[in-house]
């Protein structure tokens, strides 16, 4: 009770320790671990942030930064320590010269909010928008612009931060390069980000929404691997769907934009594919229809109530050679046949190269692709969430032996071990940024890194 005392004593009535507000923080969108804090933070400036780091670095009291609230597995979480949550900070500023500064507790759909009015748009975005932007680029960001543009977080031209030694910066590629691609991609281990400079580029009016068809996976992959490095298409994800008799058929997704009032012209788009053309789905969306999908997903699951139920959901990232092996396996496996009447299944390509933060872990090749498994857990039934966080840690294992890798956002309780492999090269670089920003290892303790 020492540090709840000089938490208290320290901070007052500023530090919320209602046990409806500690509740709430003991909780993200995984509702898989539970760990109860002593206190959130809600600053309204640097200087509550800057105060709050001086304060618990050197006493050790663990600090987490909430945003969106969207973690899977506690990695926004602080037990015993304090949230930081970065909403009173959501400020936006002007949109002009391409880019606009905003605060890091701000929420991707509030920046488009404020971006489309221009008709501009980030250019990547990933498919659910109520994620808060910090949360994202402490993660990477991958959306179905990925393959041309890279990662959300490959688009941000500047971070304000304040580092876990309570140090105010500014960084960038060419204002102190090493903290800005440590901050990037980096989980947040070194430094909370307060605000980002994003680039922007013009949005289009209207798009055509292409879904197409197959049954062959091999076939599937090579047509996604095509139009990955092909510029047909501005956006390009998809999924693997039940099919009859147990097996699955594969969805391409694909956008391309309406260019001065005219349709796109589907024979040269869709020329040379193998899905069957008696299934193509084309739908015409305004460009605020077509991101704001999701959010119709959202609204529905939230009256049924499952948006709140256990979320043990897995994100790998295979290498294009050995991704059918690794699909097959996992999806024949019976730890995962609830996928066929619940949950979603994502898998789309991705191009290396443009994928550029440092310290984002991606397969050899150049070529890869998500794997997804997006999964709901029954809450009436004991042991069933578990079970499948079990089944997560074994497909893992099975994607490593491949030469896959985690996107690190997942129901997955990694090892010491497991977090050295999986940043390879960039674990010591990576190490010693945490030793030079956050030498009392303060922050983000929820992923489990140990240094």
């Amino acid at each position: 009770m020492t540090q709840a005392h000089d938490l208290a004593a320290r901070f007052g009535p500023a530090l919320d320790t209602r046990p409806e507000t500690l509740a709430a923080s003991a909780r993200d969108f995984g509702h898989l671990v539970a760990r109860t804090p002593l206190g959130v933070l809600r600053p309204e400036s640097v200087a509550g942030i800057t105060e709050l780091l001086e304060f618990t670095g050197p006493r050790g009291i663990p600090v987490s930064v909430h945003g969106g609230g969207h973690s899977m597995y506690g990695q926004g979480q602080a037990g015993g320590g304090v949230v930081l949550d970065l909403r009173p900070m959501s400020r936006i500023g002007d949109v002009a010269d391409g880019q606009v500064t905003v605060g890091a507790g701000v929420l991707w759909r509030e920046v488009l909010a404020a971006t489309l009015p221009h008709g501009l748009t980030p250019p990547v975005l990933t498919d659910y928008l109520g994620a808060s932007v910090g949360g994202v680029l402490s993660a990477g960001g991958l959306g179905g612009a990925s393959h041309r543009h890279g990662l959300v977080a490959d688009q941000v031209l500047e971070l304000e931060v304040v580092t876990g030694a309570g140090e105010h910066r500014v960084c960038s590629p060419d204002r102190d390069p090493a903290l800005f691609h440590a901050v990037l991609a980096g989980l947040g281990q070194c430094a909370v980000i307060v605000t980002a400079t994003l680039r922007l580029v013009p949005a289009p009016d209207r798009v055509r929404r292409y879904c197409l068809f197959s049954t062959d996976l091999a076939r599937y992959l090579d047509d996604q691997r095509m139009l990955a490095e092909e510029p047909r298409f501005v956006y390009l994800e998809g999924q693997a769907r039940p099919a009859e008799r147990g097996g699955w058929q594969y969805m391409t997704e694909a956008v391309a934009p309406h260019t001065d009032g005219r349709a796109p012209d589907d024979g040269a788009l869709l020329d040379g594919l193998s899905h069957d053309p008696a299934t193509v789905e084309a739908t015409d969306l305004s460009y605020a229809e077509f991101v704001h999908r999701v959010d119709t997903d959202e609204a529905v699951l939230t009256g049924t109530g499952e948006w709140l139920h256990p979320h043990p959901w897995l994100n790998l990232l295979l290498p294009h050679e050995r991704a059918a092996s690794v699909v097959r396996t996992v999806l024949a496996d019976p730890a995962f046949q609830d996928l066929r009447d619940t949950g979603l299944v994502l898998l789309y390509p991705l191009l290396s190269g443009p994928l550029r933060a440092p310290l984002f872990r991606c397969p050899s090749g150049s070529v890869l692709h998500l794997f997804a498994l997006l999964r709901t857990a029954p809450p009436d039934r004991p042991g069933t969430a578990e079970a499948m966080v079990a089944a997560n840690h074994r497909a893992y294992d099975l994607a490593r032996s491949e030469g896959g890798v985690a996107y690190p956002v997942n129901a997955l309780a990694m090892t010491a071990a497991d977090w050295r492999e999986h940043f390879g090269s960039g674990w010591q670089t990576l190490a010693e940024a945490k030793k030079r920003h956050d030498p009392h290892h303060v922050l983000a303790r929820g992923h489990g890194l140990r240094f």
